[in-house]
């Protein structure tokens, strides 16, 4: 036979398209091409698999080879393809079987001895393998991630020679089976280690039961930072499919994925330099940023006035969305970002306005100046704002250790609140539209009347004014209230205090 057909898979964001490789044998004078926009990685493989069964002492037919990547219009990319056109050069030329290709996919980098390299993304590729009903044969390296799906059968091998005797029925790959510890992945940071924070502690506790945004404003070592850290820690566990979606960002990233950080929501923390590509994604080849690795967990964006004021308005589309597009000349990805955002900031240049101290000496055009560099618009998608004060030196003491509630207490309410508002609406308190707060968040004259003047008195906006009744749902919710009351309202407007000033 001198047509083989071999079934292969992409990697277009977090997207895993087929890609069928068409490996076609003809008389002539003995060359190999690769044609279906192939990029220069792709046609370089030619020479690996060429060397590759070379090595392993598989014959390398001398005819003229032509390797077709079809769709012809979708763009290729990385060593991928390297396993299945070796494997289509093999079936073509009649060394092994090429009637049970149909019932696999094939995804492997080839090193010239012939051994299987890893590739990234290789759990989208286990999803969408697992919607055709097809087997995936792939490199060992590449088996933990890929196991994490369910109802798929993944070969690993670590060889060529390896797939070959499977395909000729001689020594069988045998099915990879991930097994997850049950065991804590690794120690996470515990609310008990904060000191004071009342109010900073519920206001967390509250943006945890709803997924809402918050900014807490405070001077230098006042433990925003330690707070913001701490957040995952509260959150509700990951579901299965949350779970398999922030490992599949985390898959096609430059970093990889970490099996031992499955289940585990993410927590990013860029540095104030970071770009707007390194936070929203881009490149010729689009990768995701910072906001789709955070996917279903937390990034926290200290020194939040520091960041290029640019970065900062990228950030309004995915915080309303939930998603990125990124669009370039040639292609078009769009990621996940549904994240929740942390942001820390000091109340002034030098970071001691209203410290007991008195060491600040900022004018008033200083701090108003240093504060506008965070816009009104992104600004008012933010939740709750708080003021995180410096803490007394009584507070501070080894005696007062072991006395703050620890996270497993205050996880347990949020975990209560959410599925409140999952039993009742079907979703987070944070995602309600004002149509669905019109159905789920009713209030009062006496609610109404009070809302009113503090509108009218923060200046707040139609988004602000929604906000607010969101975070009064979560904060009933917490208490186990069917109906949101005066102390709910009140203490959710405690927490819009930037608007004051």
């Amino acid at each position: 036979m001198s047509l083989a057909i071999v079934h292969s898979r992409a990697a277009i964001g977090i997207d895993a398209p087929p890609v069928t490789v068409e490996v076609h044998l003809a008389n002539g004078l003995p060359s190999m091409s690769i044609v279906g926009l192939p990029e220069t990685a792709v046609k370089e493989s030619k020479d690996r698999v060429r060397g590759a069964l070379l090595t392993s002492k598989l014959e390398f037919p001398a005819r003229r080879i032509t390797i077709n990547l079809a769709p012809a219009d979708l763009p290729k990319e990385g060593g991928r393809f390297d396993l299945p056109v070796a494997i289509g050069v093999l079936a073509a030329s009649s060394q092994i079987p090429a009637d049970i290709l149909t019932s696999y996919e094939f995804l492997g980098e080839l090193a010239l001895s012939g051994e299987l390299r890893p590739v990234r993304g290789s759990l989208p590729a286990a999803l969408k393998a697992r919607e055709s009903g097809r087997s995936l044969i792939l490199p060992s390296a590449n088996a933990n991630e890929a196991a994490l799906v369910s109802d798929v059968t993944i070969l690993p091998a670590t060889h060529l020679l390896e797939i070959c005797a499977h395909l000729r029925g001689s020594t069988l790959l045998v099915p990879h089976q991930q097994e997850l510890s049950k065991e804590p992945i690794c120690e996470i940071p515990d609310m008990a280690d904060v000191r004071g924070q009342h109010l900073a502690r519920r206001a967390l506790e509250v943006a945890a039961a709803g997924g809402h945004s918050m900014l807490m404003l405070g001077p230098p070592g006042t433990g925003k930072t330690m707070l913001a850290s701490r957040l995952p820690g509260i959150l509700p566990p990951l579901t299965k499919q949350e779970a398999l979606e922030a490992a599949a960002i985390a898959s096609i990233s430059d970093q990889g994925f970490q099996a031992n950080r499955w289940g585990m929501r993410p927590f990013r923390a860029p540095h104030h330099t970071a770009s707007s590509v390194a936070l929203v994604g881009g490149g010729s080849q689009p990768r995701p940023g910072e906001i789709s690795l955070a996917h279903r967990g937390v990034l926290f964006l200290d020194e939040l006035p520091e960041f290029d004021r640019k970065v900062l308005e990228a950030l309004r589309e995915p915080l309303e969305s939930g998603h990125i597009t990124i669009s370039r000349a040639a292609r078009q990805a769009e990621f996940p970002a549904h994240f929740q955002l942390i942001a820390a900031m000091n109340p002034c240049p030098c970071g001691y306005l209203g410290h007991p101290s008195g060491r600040c000496h900022c004018t008033s055009e200083q701090v108003q100046r240093y504060r506008a560099r965070i816009s009104g618009p992104l600004l008012d998608r933010i939740d709750l704002h708080i003021e995180v004060p410096s803490l007394p030196h009584e507070a501070l003491r080894p005696t007062n250790h072991n006395q703050a509630e620890n996270s497993a207490a205050i996880q347990a309410r949020v975990i209560a609140a959410r599925q409140l508002q999952l039993a009742r609406q079907g979703k987070p308190n944070h995602e309600l539209s004002s149509r669905e707060c019109g159905t789920w968040c009713q209030l009062g004259e006496q609610e109404l009347s009070l809302l009113d003047r503090a509108v009218d008195r923060l200046g707040l906006s139609a988004r602000g004014y929604y906000r607010i009744i969101r975070v009064a749902r979560t904060v009933a919710d917490l208490d186990a209230s069917a109906t949101i009351t005066l102390p709910h309202l009140t203490e959710a407007l405690a927490y819009r205090r930037l608007e004051r000033n």
